[in-house]
């Protein structure tokens, strides 16, 4: 008689796949809420800001950021991009900046987020003023820090770190300015103090800023101690695919063994994603339609991305938006008719992002 599977009894049937049936099933992370969905505001003059604008004229083309259509925000987050380096260092004061910082960005504007219960950010740097970052550095990377801290505290924000230098960046120089801010501003865990808030802009994956990435992962963004509160993995070239979004953020968590020195690995809740919202002459669905946006389709990796030998917590800590208004000069604006309550404020309706934004993971 045949004795294949197929002319067993049942009983016995039963008992040869009994042990199989048991083996455990590997179990699904659970999904991590969000805690940082914002944008990157680039004011009215491709992210100069050197104008004093009324507070009509500012809410006119970016009321969607404090209202996706029923009266709450968008976003929890807006981050003014960006400050001069050098001109913060001097403290410099010309028609377009004030003490060292762009006339545009006010204690009326900040307010405006704020008193909504959105946190407001300035970021120092973006690709152009690369070359302004490694003369800062080199002038005086420590009262640079302190000038940046300084700002922080007197319009109740924190600062984002954007050096964009790619080859043999100054990094003795970023540690003095770190040091220097940590000084005056110590690590808040609670983010109860603005300004006690200090960030980096890292490349999307692993691959650009390399000696950055290394530092910033090895040394600032650790769990034990932080120094720096978390990163922002950065926009790449042009809007990626959803697979190739993901392929980046793992890079990040799983660090580059191969690399000498190598990166470590960063921990998923030390970091955020993000998407282009307006890019050249296109606005993107991650703007106006949240169900067939990046933000909808990587959703389940951003919050159950386990960690790979950094920190204790799946998920990553949320998505970053670039860019708010007018990125470019000859792009389009997120201004009406393009604002973005139906791309990002429904993210922030699926996702129930939190207003005011909590304490963040610490692992």
């Amino acid at each position: 008689m045949n004795g294949g599977i197929g002319m067993r009894r049942p009983a016995a049937l039963v008992s040869l796949l009994l042990p199989l049936l048991l083996l455990p099933v590997p179990a699904q992370a659970a999904a991590t809420p969000l805690q940082v969905y914002g944008a990157w505001h680039c004011g009215d003059d491709a992210c100069i800001w050197g104008n004093v604008r009324s507070p009509a004229d500012f809410d006119a083309k970016n009321h969607w950021l404090i209202d996706r259509g029923d009266g709450r925000p968008s976003v929890n987050l807006v981050v003014l991009s960006f400050v001069h380096p050098v001109k913060l260092l001097h403290k410099t004061t010309d028609t377009q900046t004030l003490d060292g910082v762009p006339r545009g960005m006010t204690a009326d504007i900040v307010n405006y987020f704020t008193s909504r219960g959105i946190r407001v950010m300035l970021s120092i740097g973006g690709i152009t003023y690369t070359t302004a970052w490694n003369s800062a550095l080199a002038e005086n990377a420590a009262q640079f820090g302190r000038n940046a801290a300084e700002v922080a505290q007197r319009l109740g924000v924190g600062i984002e770190i954007d050096y964009e230098e790619n080859s043999r960046p100054d990094l003795a120089g970023l540690q003095a300015f770190v040091d220097a801010y940590r000084s005056a501003l110590p690590y808040d865990a609670s983010g109860a103090n603005p300004a006690a808030r200090l960030t980096i802009d890292l490349a999307a994956g692993d691959r650009w800023l390399i000696d950055i990435t290394r530092k910033a992962t090895a040394d600032w963004l650790r769990t034990d101690p932080p120094v720096l509160d978390y990163a922002n993995a950065m926009v790449p070239a042009q809007q990626p695919r959803s697979s190739d979004a993901i392929a980046n953020w793992q890079e990040h968590i799983d660090g580059k063994t191969t690399y000498s020195p190598p990166i470590p690995s960063l921990a998923p809740a030390k970091f955020t994603g993000a998407f282009y919202i307006a890019e050249g002459s296109k606005v993107r669905a991650e703007c106006t339609n949240f169900s067939t946006s990046l933000q909808k389709s990587t959703g389940s990796f951003v919050q159950t991305a386990a960690p790979k030998g950094a920190g204790l917590t799946s998920g990553m800590l949320g998505y970053m938006f670039w860019a708010a208004e007018r990125p470019s000069t000859r792009g389009v604006t997120t201004a009406p008719p393009n604002s973005c309550e139906g791309g990002v404020g429904g993210g922030a309706t699926a996702y129930a992002v939190p207003l005011p934004m909590p304490a963040l993971r610490q692992s």
